[in-house]
């Protein structure tokens, strides 16, 4: 019989394996640093006329809300308008339970916005002018703009031109569509 042969076999080096990963997850890292640099865009807030203001930054909850219930139900003034042959009033439109015209408990909570139609637009007056400002929607056919007064002694205007309004403090909401909108931290 032959003696029993002892063979030792050494493991594998981790060592180099290792280290090739490492580089390689440094590699990576660093690429994509360099692209993120690259490609990088700074996000200023664009400023906007003294006569403006924007609809993301400078109104209030309460004036999101309204502001976007005024956008909405736009389409659905246009619509009726097609429809009837008379002026779609702000009555005819809180009967129809559109918002911010219907008198619940949302419009309450947001100012209690009276609400009258001058000319072809609506203004809605606020009860509450610490809560949301007055608000005026002005509809020019196919375009249509929000205008917001903050003032406690606002009043429906005589005119409805942009030098008017203006004068008479109410300032014209807009909405800037840029991606830093919602990464600024107001502290």
């Amino acid at each position: 019989m032959s003696t029993p042969v002892t063979q030792i076999v050494r493991p594998a080096g981790a060592g180099h394996e290792t280290l090739y990963v490492g580089l390689l997850c440094l590699f990576i890292l660093l690429a994509a640093a360099g692209v993120v640099a690259w490609h990088g865009v700074s996000h200023e807030p664009v400023a906007v006329p003294a006569h403006q203001l924007d609809a993301r930054r400078d109104l209030t909850p309460a004036e999101q809300g309204i502001y976007a219930d005024l956008r909405v139900t736009l389409d659905e003034v246009r619509l009726l308008a097609e429809e009837q042959p008379k002026p779609v009033t702000p009555a005819q439109l809180a009967s129809e339970g559109f918002a911010p015209f219907a008198q619940d408990a949302s419009s309450v909570s947001r100012g209690g916005h009276a609400w009258e139609m001058v000319q072809s637009s609506y203004v809605g007056l606020s009860q509450a002018p610490e809560v949301a400002g007055s608000f005026l929607l002005r509809v020019n056919g196919p375009d249509a703009d929000v205008w917001i007064n903050r003032a406690s002694s606002a009043s429906t205007p005589s005119q409805m031109d942009d030098k008017t309004l203006a004068a008479a403090g109410w300032q014209q909401v807009i909405a800037q569509f840029d991606t830093g909108v919602t990464r600024q931290h107001r502290h």
